[in-house]
């Protein structure tokens, strides 16, 4: 079963996220806290939403996602932040019912575009995405701006 969050749920979307760090190898980089999840997801401006898949009672996965802006399309999109779902609980369709879900909803609100990003090396992931007709932007690099450098930017005149 896919179903949106509540906020009690904060803790068990904070184990899942770092759960998902992990995997990634990438727990090194996470500095969450809940009080700032909690508000950022269930505030008064809500800056994300997140989706849980639901095995029984217990909950195996997430979907966190926001809206972007298609400039080009004159339309709104959904991009999905963070799609994960635990290891035991994989290939069972749970991945797959989020990623439908979130394509409901994008359809739903109107929207032009669903897109997220995956790591490179992940190729378990580009091929699930792939098979049910996700394309890679190959023409596309991300970039970001943190830490110091964000701090840099805003400053810079």
């Amino acid at each position: 079963m896919i179903r949106s969050a509540t906020p009690s749920e904060v803790p068990a979307i904070a184990r899942l996220i770092r759960a998902l760090a992990e995997y990634e190898k990438l727990s090194h980089e996470v500095v969450l806290r809940e009080e700032d999840l909690h508000q950022h997801l269930f505030g008064d401006r809500r800056y994300a939403e997140v989706v849980l898949a639901e095995e029984g009672a217990q909950v195996v996965g997430f979907a966190l996602f926001f809206h972007n802006y298609s400039t080009f399309l004159s339309r709104p999109g959904i991009y999905l932040e963070d799609l994960f779902v635990l290891p035991e609980s994989r290939g069972r369709g749970h991945g797959k019912r989020l990623l439908s879900h979130l394509a409901k909803l994008a359809v739903e609100r109107g929207c032009g575009r669903f897109e997220w990003s995956v790591l490179d090396w992940n190729t378990p992931a580009i091929e699930f995405y792939k098979s049910f007709g996700a394309e890679p932007m190959n023409d596309w690099t991300v970039f970001r701006v943190t830490g110091d450098a964000l701090q840099r930017l805003a400053r810079a005149t």
